[in-house]
């Protein structure tokens, strides 16, 4: 059992890379929205109470696969709002169960990934669309997360097309088995 955790900045194209990657390997692609928006349907987000949802159904959906033996595809985007220990929980959950994470890393420049705010697909998840305020969450540290483990491998989605990246990573992860 593994996570294939994808994670990066906003609009480097973790949702869009996992749908792909779910495609070519049967996968099932947990996108971390599900949890921010169970999240946002009862508190604001930010607020404590979002906080502790948000990570009790990621903790929750982690140990859950990891008992079931269910792999998956998880994305993640680093930001000052998620507790700096609950990567490390998610994933003590799974190696505790005998599975294992594989960080995959996404990165863009800054000019790409404020062009890519304004694509409709963002907006219908309701993520983050506005470059100003981006810009503002940014300057005022909203992305600022500790290092992650370090990657299994890293891809400039850049300078691939969503299919030759998450075909990249299908091909890597292949070799895990």
């Amino acid at each position: 059992m593994y996570v294939a955790f994808l994670h990066g900045p906003a609009a480097s194209g973790k949702h869009t890379i996992g749908l792909h990657l779910s495609g070519m390997t049967g996968l099932p692609l947990f996108h971390n929205h599900v949890a921010v928006d169970a999240a946002l349907s009862l508190f604001p987000f930010g607020s404590n109470a979002f906080k502790r949802m948000r990570a009790a159904v990621w903790l929750t959906a982690f140990r859950e696969a990891a008992e079931s033996g269910q792999s998956f595809i998880f994305t993640f985007c680093p930001e000052s709002t998620v507790e700096p220990t609950l990567v490390e929980q998610m994933t003590q959950a799974v190696v505790a169960r005998g599975g294992k994470v594989v960080f995959i890393e996404l990165t863009c420049s800054r000019s790409v990934a404020l062009e890519r705010l304004c694509s409709a697909s963002r907006a219908k998840f309701g993520k983050l669309t506005d470059p100003q305020l981006f810009a503002q969450i940014e300057s005022q540290g909203g992305f600022e997360f500790p290092a992650l483990p370090a990657p299994f491998m890293s891809i400039n989605t850049e300078h691939f097309s969503p299919e030759v990246s998450a075909q990249t990573i299908a091909h890597a992860l292949s070799a895990l088995k």
